[in-house]
């Protein structure tokens, strides 16, 4: 039988899951249903933060709307998991053939998750997604890979 821990960690694996399903099939209502009403997101794509599921809704909905198709990679996924509380950070990348017909490699990004146990269910409260930065040119590195 595994522990509360384990069973915990297995269940925040399987709303990541559901983040990668959801944004494969462009379903942004499921897509939705991981995050907290008042989830706060650090994108990539100003302004600073995005404030509440709305917000992070429409980014979404302008992803979807750039893509005829699209996929999305999580890699090396780590988790630490409390009673209530989680944090984790993994790779992610963003990819597709536009609406144009041409194929879009996506690049790799760092995303960090912090979750909450609401009622049973692990939601996303917090997430940041970020690329390196050259400091020298002040302009981000999309070409790294994990």
């Amino acid at each position: 039988m595994p522990s509360e821990r384990a069973a915990d960690e297995a269940r925040i694996r399987q709303q990541i899951d559901v983040i990668v399903e959801s944004i494969r099939a462009k379903d942004l209502e499921a897509l939705m249903a991981v995050y907290t009403t008042d989830v706060v997101s650090y994108d990539v794509e100003p302004p600073l933060q995005h404030l509440g599921t709305a917000a992070k809704a429409r980014n979404w909905a302008n992803a979807f709307a750039f893509f005829e198709t699209v996929n999305y990679e999580i890699r090396d996924l780590t988790l630490t998991v409390g009673d209530d509380v989680a944090f984790g950070y993994a790779f992610a990348r963003l990819s597709g053939t536009g609406r144009n017909g041409a194929a879009m490699a996506g690049m790799w990004v760092r995303v960090t998750y912090g979750l909450r146990k609401i009622d049973g269910t692990w939601l996303i409260a917090h997430d940041q997604v970020s690329v390196p930065l050259d400091i020298l040119s002040g302009k981000g590195v999309t070409d790294l890979e994990p």
